[in-house]
């Protein structure tokens, strides 16, 4: 690889830490300070299911633009209008009622959502055209990526329930505006050269992908993420609450921070592991073939996970100290194990695409991503209301099934498609 198509990888993907680190803050501020003002886990879901369904539409859109415009375009749009909703954000006003509070909210994390998926689209195209060809190395940049972005986001995590119980709300989100623009500036001035400036006869039709691996894996994709985020985005943050805190001030500062640093633990253990995945599936030595017949095999170890959860949750419904560690030690196993499915994913939509349209792929493939969030999403607020902790995770172990049996119909470059 040649210096410069270094560089831009570098600073790519430092603005993507950079985007990542607060997009993290703000999911942990939102939900906690809106928990904290008596909203219930369905109005808690609702506020972010704008942020996955703008990510849907703007994944879609966002592949054309790049393939029409360049990478650097939508990264660059994706880093501002993450400034732009992050100091709107800060004109919510305490005396309004619930229904213009979540609205409001919905609509900033509507913004939020099209920032990250133009950054996370980006980013993740500028790989398959950067990365050295031959021994594994595509595999290894786009899990090295992958894996450190989710790291970040798990500090990112930790940071906004600390900034959340140490400057407030509106102090958190003006803080984070203003060290994200400073970023976007510097990114804007001293991007180095090699990312693709795009080309002039893409067509928006080609939006969608005529390739059956990636119509497959897409599908995949959305239940292997509606599967995390069915207890990830409400259920456990909110049964986690219910468990630590006792109602007082302080009791909410502790709580806070014990649940931001559960989640940043995990989002750092999933995005480790996420990086070594190549290494520890040895990439480097297997064909494309075998690491397709891996995605298959990983998919049903996950799906273990969250039955035996569920049975841990229907034996002990009440919230006890046993089942608060269980649980605990129950998804870092997930963790563990969905990253693992989480790289073979990243790496075989990057695989199966070709060079001169993979910004259409990978958004399409993303806009699937953003799908099995925003199912998820709604589901997790819903489950966790009507069923507690069993249905949340009972829902979780429903969906990986689907994504196992999705990942099956994938082709493995030997023709091998079971039926």
């Amino acid at each position: 690889m040649t210096a410069r198509p270094l560089g831009a990888y570098v600073a790519v993907t430092a603005a993507y830490w950079a985007f990542m680190l607060t997009d993290g803050a703000l999911r942990m501020l939102v939900l906690l300070h809106f928990h904290t003002l008596g909203f219930s886990p369905v109005q808690l879901a609702y506020l972010f299911v704008l942020y996955e369904v703008a990510g849907m539409a703007t994944n879609l859109s966002a592949g054309w633009i790049a393939a029409r415009f360049g990478l650097t375009s939508t990264l660059y749009a994706g880093l501002g209008v993450q400034v732009i909703a992050l100091l709107a954000l800060t004109q919510l006003d305490p005396e309004w009622s619930v229904a213009a509070s979540v609205a409001f909210v919905m609509g900033v994390q509507g913004l939020s959502g099209v920032a990250k998926d133009l950054a996370k689209m980006s980013s993740k195209s500028a790989v398959k055209l950067l990365a050295p060809a031959g021994d594994g190395a595509l595999f290894r940049w786009v899990a090295v990526l992958t894996g450190s972005k989710n790291a970040v986001k798990g500090i990112g995590f930790l940071l906004g329930a600390a900034l959340l119980a140490s400057a407030g709300f509106t102090g958190a989100v003006l803080g984070m505006a203003a060290v994200l623009g400073m970023i976007l500036l510097g990114v804007v001035l001293f991007m180095p050269a090699g990312l693709p400036r795009g080309r002039k006869g893409a067509k928006f039709s080609e939006l969608v992908s005529t390739s059956t691996n990636v119509n497959w894996l897409s599908a995949a994709r959305v239940f292997l993420f509606g599967a995390r985020d069915v207890w990830f985005v409400v259920g456990i943050p909110v049964y986690f609450y219910a468990v630590l805190s006792d109602g007082t001030e302080a009791g909410n500062r502790a709580a806070f921070f014990l649940i931001g640093t559960f989640m940043a633990v995990w989002i750092i253990l999933y995005g480790t592991v996420q990086a070594s995945a190549p290494r520890m599936l040895n990439a480097r030595a297997r064909p494309e073939a075998a690491l397709v017949r891996a995605a298959r095999g990983w998919a049903w170890a996950l799906c273990v996970v969250p039955a035996l959860l569920c049975t841990a949750a229907l034996i002990s419904p009440a919230p006890t100290p046993a089942l608060t560690a269980v649980m605990v030690a129950g998804l870092l196993v997930f963790g563990a194990i969905f990253a693992v499915n989480s790289a073979l994913h990243s790496y075989l939509i990057l695989a199966f695409s070709k060079s001169e349209r993979v910004t259409m792929d990978v958004g399409f493939y993303y806009m699937a991503n953003a799908a099995g969030r925003l199912l998820g999403t709604v589901l997790s607020g819903l489950t966790y209301q009507i069923g507690g902790l069993p249905m949340v995770m009972g829902t979780a172990a429903l969906m990986v099934a689907l994504a196992a049996l999705a990942s099956g119909r994938l082709r493995d470059g030997t023709g091998e498609q079971p039926a």
